[in-house]
């Protein structure tokens, strides 16, 4: 099972099951409060292990070696959820020579990838709860936010598969290391307790440039409002029939699909305003 993947869905789900099933107050949790607990322990972890090339595995802080917190490899980031700022760290080993060339995924985009997931319990301590060595698709808007945002610093490889199973070389490489908010959050499971800083060790091998996910000719990391960089594509979704647009082909709800509204044929509706009212067409209900 891809426990990466739906997260909102059974977040929200298990939110409206406990409020039903409980007839006591539900305790507000302090989101702002964990972001900064688990940015605590993650640097704690990070303090006290390393990455051991032999092994090809991180271990406990042995003398002589370098502290993953001050390896050049890693880097950190802010990411932005509901308002509260977390920090997510990426440890790069290899960032990946595609061939052909390819850039690096947008948040959007799908990825073909194997990855090893694990939360963090103790600052030495790591507790595996799923392996995926078999190379799976994915779709980084369907997945934990730590993943949307920390495999875009990663390219994919070379397919040299002949005869067999898929195989690739020279792709990326490396761990994505993140607070529980941009993980499961405060949603407990079988397999992963509530409140769980996370660790995935990553390989990505290919991804799809500029996904579709609603074949509607416009790249899904494209379908924003105004063409605003700060818009989210997750969120936006102009003609309000709870579809994102990056889901939804007929984007403003006038009966006319998205791609059939390129006045101009030049492949990309967002330039074309018939109307003249600084609204592209796509995004126009009054213009068909």
């Amino acid at each position: 099972m891809i426990k990466i993947k739906n997260i909102v869905l059974v977040a929200l789900a298990a939110i409206f099951i406990y409020a039903c099933s409980s007839s006591d107050p539900v305790e507000e949790f302090d989101a702002e409060a964990q972001a900064l607990i688990d940015n605590d322990s993650l640097v704690k972890y990070l303090k006290n292990n390393y990455y051991d090339l032999t092994l090809d595995s991180i271990k406990p802080l042995a003398a002589g070696k370098t502290a993953l917190l001050d390896d050049p490899k890693l880097k950190s980031k802010t990411v932005t959820e509901s308002d509260i700022n977390y920090t997510l760290y990426y440890y790069v080993l290899d960032e990946g020579t595609p061939d052909p060339v390819k850039g690096f995924p947008t948040k959007m985009d799908s990825v073909l990838v194997t990855y090893q997931g694990a939360f963090i319990s103790k600052t030495t301590q790591l507790t595996i709860f799923e392996t995926q060595n078999n190379a799976t698709w994915l779709t980084l808007d369907a997945v934990v936010r730590g993943w949307s945002n920390g495999l875009i610093h990663f390219k994919g490889g070379k397919n040299i598969t002949s005869n067999g199973p898929i195989t690739y070389e020279n792709g990326g490489k490396g761990y994505l290391i993140m607070p529980s908010g941009l993980g499961y959050g405060n949603i407990a499971s079988a397999d992963i307790p509530a409140n769980m800083p996370l660790i995935f060790k990553i390989n990505l091998f290919d991804l799809v440039e500029n996904t579709d996910h609603d074949q509607d000719g416009l790249a899904s990391y494209l379908e924003i409002e105004n063409a605003s960089i700060e818009s989210n594509p997750l969120l936006v979704d102009t003609d309000g029939d709870f579809l994102a647009n990056y889901q939804d082909n007929d984007d403003d709800g006038d009966g006319k699909l998205t791609k059939d509204e390129d006045a101009n044929k030049d492949g990309d509706p967002r330039n074309d305003d018939t109307d003249g009212d600084g609204v592209p067409d796509y995004l126009d209900p009054d213009t068909k």
